[in-house]
């Protein structure tokens, strides 16, 4: 059993190894980032614009510095002319032929970048969000626009967005004609994102805003729930092995006891002939006859021999190498065990009486020190190393 748990032990450790491993690459894994700027080189792609006022009368002018792909830079300069004036830059979603597409981001739940502006004010973040019911491919202001703000100066300022609190702004509801309640929106087809000017910005100043570090980051559940399915998978094949394995292993351990003790279960076959020390066979035969007495102890061993107390440890000690204890304990026992193994309907108080003990606890306790295993578990056992009954010959007819 010892080498058993050994390994137990060493199995235990990969488990909690493997397990430890698997946390640390799940858990990662759960919280999924996105970089969008430095823009990727491969496969989707920004395409970057610019739009001001121009459109509905206004003369802000916007310009694009196209000079890095790392970063989104635009100079502009806001005109009180139109009643609103603005100027934004965005960065659109396109496949590597240039062709529009739609992102799935409703794992992530922030963005965060490094805001850089001159003069120091509040801009507008917003995603476009293509709605089925409502949007046209190719028509962003069909798109479903929630956004927020957020403070930027000349130093640069680092910003962290929560994408699920953005708001839709209340124009764009009769602009498409859309009931003013639906203020919900997803994340699961956006198409561009856009960075402008708020009505806090500065008119008639030369201005500039530049955006880096733009990166998307998000909770993927998913993958903690396939850590709790393999944990729980893993811990439980676990305590199947460990079950069978313990199984295995304590059969094999009571077999080996059980040939151990193997002589001790001829005790009524003891003579004299072996022993030409009279009084050391008197002590054997003596113990080996009363063991089953429940008052038996070395007093009664020196009453019924007229051995004295030396003599009677001296024979034990030299022939068995065991004290008086030791060696009552070990006939008791292995003689409850063969009981156990042939009555299969007595009792187990019953089969601790038979052998000498009155407490039917302190049996329990000695037969699992002794076995490794309760009296009721080496039952079990016994059976299952039993082999089959063959199966019974055809009787002859009489000639």
């Amino acid at each position: 059993m010892q080498e058993f748990y050994k390994k137990a032990l060493l199995a235990l450790i990969v488990v909690l190894v493997v397990d430890a491993l698997l946390a640390v690459f799940f858990v990662y894994r759960s919280f999924p980032t996105q970089t969008l700027l430095p823009a990727q080189k491969e496969g989707t792609r920004w395409h970057f614009g610019t739009y001001s006022d121009v459109a509905t009368g206004g003369t802000s002018s916007v310009r694009l510095d196209g000079t890095s792909r790392d970063r989104l830079r635009f100079d502009f300069k806001l005109k009180d002319v139109a009643a609103y004036p603005f100027a934004a830059a965005d960065l659109a979603l396109g496949n590597d032929k240039g062709r529009q597409i739609h992102e799935d981001w409703s794992k992530f739940r922030t963005v965060t970048f490094v805001a850089k502006c001159a003069p120091a004010t509040s801009l507008v973040f917003e995603v476009s969000t293509f709605d089925e019911k409502i949007s046209k491919p190719g028509q962003f202001a069909t798109y479903r626009p929630p956004r927020t703000y957020f403070s930027c100066n000349e130093q640069g300022m680092p910003v962290t967005l929560d994408l699920a609190r953005l708001l839709v702004p209340e124009w764009w509801f009769p602009a498409v004609k859309e009931d003013l309640a639906r203020q919900g929106y997803k994340l699961d087809r956006v198409a561009k994102i856009m960075f402008g000017t708020s009505t806090a910005t500065p008119r008639n100043v030369d201005s500039y805003v530049e955006i880096s570090e733009l990166t998307l980051h998000g909770r993927d559940y998913r993958y903690l729930a396939a850590l709790a399915v393999i944990i729980l998978g893993g811990w439980i094949a676990f305590g199947v092995w460990f079950f069978l394995a313990h199984s295995r292993a304590l059969l094999a351990s009571v077999e080996s006891k059980m040939k151990t003790n193997l002589p001790l279960v001829a005790y009524r076959q003891l003579t004299l002939e072996p022993y030409k020390d009279k009084e050391k066979a008197s002590v054997l035969r003596y113990i080996a006859s009363a063991y089953t007495d429940p008052k038996l102890d070395l007093e009664a061993v020196v009453e019924g021999t007229g051995a004295n107390r030396y003599k009677i440890n001296e024979v034990l000690k030299s022939e068995l190498g065991m004290t008086f204890t030791s060696y009552l304990n070990k006939l008791r026992l292995t003689e409850a065990s063969r009981l156990l193994t042939e009555k299969n309907s007595a009792a187990i108080s019953e089969i601790a009486y038979l052998v000498g003990y009155a407490n039917v606890p302190y049996f329990n306790r000695l037969f699992k020190e002794e076995f490794g295993c309760t009296p009721k578990a080496f039952r079990t056992l016994a059976a299952q190393q039993q082999p089959a009954p063959p199966d019974s010959a055809p009787s002859e007819s009489p000639a």
